[in-house]
């Protein structure tokens, strides 16, 4: 069975940074859109950003545009997700997600096919 594995996450103060992996166990992701999510306590899963298959190409949503950075090593078969100059509201379970058809405005948890366990990012203020 496919599964995504993130690692990175931790509590961090306000201001700081944290950078989160993601590598998959059972096959290779090198063709695929990667794709990051988060969700908070009682909310929605939701879009945080994405990279096209050669890391070329990414697409952000607009409050982590300038504080985030995804990039790719199809090489080592690993996602990252650089976060600079955290807040609070970033707390939540980060969640990487591989899509084989999508490109990097597939802004849906439905346009991914594989999901990691997701790790918890606490920002603290």
């Amino acid at each position: 069975q496919v599964h995504l594995v993130e690692s990175g996450g931790g509590l961090v103060q306000a201001g700081g940074s944290l950078r989160l992996s993601c590598a998959p166990s059972g096959r290779t992701f090198s063709g695929y859109v990667m794709g990051w999510f988060r969700q908070a306590p009682a909310k929605e899963r939701e879009f945080v950003g994405s990279v096209n298959w050669n890391g070329d190409s990414t697409y952000y949503r607009d409050s982590v545009k300038g504080r985030f950075t995804i990039s790719r090593n199809n090489s080592k078969n690993t996602v990252y997700l650089q976060m600079d100059s955290l807040k609070p509201e970033d707390t939540a379970v980060y969640y990487c997600a591989a899509s084989p058809y999508g490109n990097t405005r597939s802004l849906y948890p439905s346009d991914y096919d594989y999901w990691g366990q997701g790790t918890q990012v606490t920002v603290s203020s």
